[in-house]
């Protein structure tokens, strides 16, 4: 969700909001208004999951009708899957984990991207190949902010996106850290919420989101 290397003129993704709404669609006809709501509550990044049927369609969509959204594409694991979100408008890259083969086909996009990690040594792999900003995943089960706390002495150059069981309380701890740029989260987006299409619920709930900071106050 951010870019790849110093020199790139792409803004990072890291930056845009304290929080990124990590979506999962599926009905297309709920994509639209959906960004709608999250982009009216003040969350622009949009992560949109390749887990379901719809979901490149669902980028699509957002991408030519949410001018104000900056939609990308997670759960990327192939590098086919990078030329069809970026061909469908993805204006940043998701992957859980990485491999060079995936590696190279999101850095050979142009398109801003972050690459899960979940231990040191991936970090390390990455920093050395020029990438600076990562997501880690699953940040509750791969040690949580106590775990990236211990990365930024000896890494400092390391930006992260944690996701993965973070919620509204825990949010705050993990953007107190120094290497934390924002955080994923589903949160804002429950399933009663989304199946009713309770589209003022939602941009409630991001907007709440998006005043989060370090020690739980707007920032």
């Amino acid at each position: 969700m951010s870019s790849p290397l110093p020199s790139s003129p792409a803004p990072s993704v890291l930056d845009l909001a304290p929080v990124v709404p990590v979506v999962v669609l599926d009905d297309l006809a709920d994509a639209v208004p959906l960004a709608r709501a999250l982009v009216a509550g003040g969350l622009p990044a949009i992560e949109v999951t390749l887990r379901t049927p719809v979901a490149l369609d669902a980028i699509r969509a957002i991408a030519g009708e949410v001018p104000d959204a900056v939609v990308g594409a997670g759960t990327l694991v192939t590098a086919e899957q990078v030329g069809e979100v970026v061909a469908a408008g993805a204006r940043f890259l998701v992957s859980p984990g990485w491999t060079d083969v995936l590696l190279e086909a999101m850095r050979a996009s142009g398109v801003p991207f972050l690459p899960g990690v979940s231990t040191t040594s991936e970090v390390v792999a990455l920093l050395e190949r020029g990438v600076r900003e990562m997501k880690f995943f699953p940040a509750e089960a791969a040690g949580g902010t106590a775990y990236l706390k211990a990365l930024a002495a000896p890494l400092p150059q390391a930006r992260f996106c944690p996701t993965g069981g973070i919620t509204p309380a825990s949010a705050p701890e993990y953007l107190a850290l120094p290497n934390v740029g924002c955080v994923g989260g589903s949160w804002m987006l429950p399933k009663d919420a989304v199946a009713g299409r309770d589209w003022g619920r939602v941009e409630a709930l991001a907007r709440e989101a998006a005043g989060l900071s370090a020690g739980g106050t707007s920032r």
